[in-house]
């Protein structure tokens, strides 16, 4: 069989002409698509093409001849190697433009549906300094971009992984998606643990006393630090903190956990807060959100709250109207629209979610939300319809892979006058919306970008019943 395998090949001199997903551009050559990496739409290269399948082959810019016109120099010195930011070789003005593209594209070619407005992207003002949450990973050899087995430099990292490497460790000299404060708190933990030979972890060995380190902040630049350990000693932890803390002012709120696992998932483990009260608090217009370590928040808070004001407007509410808010998370959109309707209905699976969200109801002051924990497609049922009435609005933000089949079976039976679906995947979204399609016009659809230099994009769309 591996005689049949084509061994790679050189094309010389080739167009870069578009771009596709996941941040890579793409060529043609003998009627097959090659997907490149790091490229740019209008670039001329030599481009090695490195595994062919039979739709499409695979390739990477081997001299890069006639650069486009819209590439731009990369700021961070990390770039191509840690896989965070895709596309900072690309003007952020055509990085707006080729979401734009995606989301039309996924409604033209999966959807297939009519849509009455398609809205210009909204851009994000903060193109970098935008993340509110890093996640660091400690590893006792940094991964090497020259490795010389036979003088290896086994230096300690504290940084991101390397894309495709489960334990390749990139040690982070800066991160321009993240404030400054979390270099800084990046470098001192760092800084400190070398000082104090502390052991950095071996994934491959299970061995080593620091495994990773988790920063939050609010837009008021209030932090939160979170150190993942193998082993339980306290004394320690608190010896560290209590000489990082007057160092970095910032930080509010010192935690720890205790993770003996194989895998680095954290979630389910108790967070034990050594200074602070062990959470964050966002505001947002006059709202206020409890955020704890294990929170789901979006990670560019100022361009979440663009997406939850479109989110508000979509949803025409005159103050009358029973709304449900499907895979609602920690309650923010919910809470964003309770004062515009008679009450809201929110549902999600996670159970700490709605923990969350109940208890940032009661900050709110807002009587009139009720959250559920569970299985969306079991929750959302007439006994539940029976106790609060059929929704007028229902807004929907599900996670990448888009709504169950059954609860778009549901919202069909239930039909009601408005849907608001907020994706985080145009594809799948597109996916739902044709499955809608029979009882419901798209009236508006609104990209919203929340990760500049990555080709995440985020989408909004206005659905009305028909008559």
């Amino acid at each position: 069989m591996s005689g049949n395998k084509q061994k790679p090949f050189l094309i010389e001199q080739i167009e870069i002409t578009s771009a596709a997903a996941e941040g890579k551009s793409i060529t043609r050559h003998d009627g097959k698509v090659i997907f490149i990496p790091f490229a740019a739409p209008g670039d001329i290269a030599d481009v090695w093409v490195t595994k062919q399948k039979q739709s499409y082959a695979e390739g990477t810019i081997k001299n890069l001849i006639h650069a486009s016109p819209i590439r731009t120099e990369p700021k961070c010195p990390h770039f191509g190697k840690c896989g965070g930011c895709k596309w900072q070789h690309v003007q952020y003005e055509s990085q707006l433009s080729f979401k734009e593209e995606q989301v039309r594209n996924d409604m033209q070619r999966i959807a297939k549906v009519e849509v009455d407005e398609f809205m210009p992207i909204r851009g994000s003002e903060d193109i970098y300094q935008y993340r509110n949450k890093l996640e660091f990973t400690f590893s006792n050899k940094a991964w090497e971009e020259h490795f010389d087995k036979a003088n290896p430099q086994r230096i300690p990292a504290l940084g991101f992984h390397v894309p495709g490497m489960f334990d390749k460790v990139l040690d982070l000299e800066v991160c321009y998606l993240a404030p400054p404060t979390a270099n800084l708190i990046r470098e001192k933990v760092k800084s400190y643990a070398i000082a104090h030979e502390l052991s950095f972890f071996d994934i491959r060995q299970q061995t080593g006393f620091l495994r990773n380190l988790m920063l939050r902040c609010t837009t008021k630049n209030e932090w939160m630090a979170v150190l993942i350990v193998s082993e339980n000693e306290p004394e320690i932890i608190q010896t560290m903190f209590d000489e990082l803390a007057p160092q970095i002012p910032q930080v509010t709120e010192w935690c720890y956990v205790v993770n003996g696992k194989k895998n680095d998932s954290w979630s389910d483990l108790e967070v034990i807060t050594y200074k602070g009260n062990g959470y964050l608090q966002e505001h947002m217009e006059d709202l206020v959100f409890k955020i704890r370590p294990q929170s789901f928040f979006q990670t560019n808070a100022k361009q979440a709250l663009t997406l939850y004001q479109i989110t508000r407007e979509f949803a025409q509410l005159q103050g009358h109207e029973t709304v449900y808010d499907l895979y609602t998370g920690t309650g923010t959109i919910a809470q964003f629209v309770a004062r515009q309707c008679q009450q809201v209905v929110g549902i999600e699976y996670v159970e700490s979610a709605i923990k969350d969200a109940k208890e940032n109801a009661v900050i709110n002051h807002l009587e009139n939300t009720s959250f559920y924990a569970g299985d969306m497609k079991l929750i959302l049922n007439d006994d539940l319809i029976n106790r609060h009435g059929k929704p007028d609005v229902i807004i929907t933000d599900p996670p990448r892979d888009g709504m169950h089949p059954d609860v778009v079976a549901k919202i069909n039976e239930i039909l009601p006058e408005r849907i608001v679906y907020v994706s985080c995947n145009s594809a799948t979204q597109a996916r739902d919306l044709a499955l809608l399609d029979a009882n419901y016009r798209v009236k508006k659809i609104q990209p919203v970008d929340m990760f500049p230099h990555t080709h995440h994009v985020e989408s909004v769309a206005l659905l009305q019943r028909r008559v």
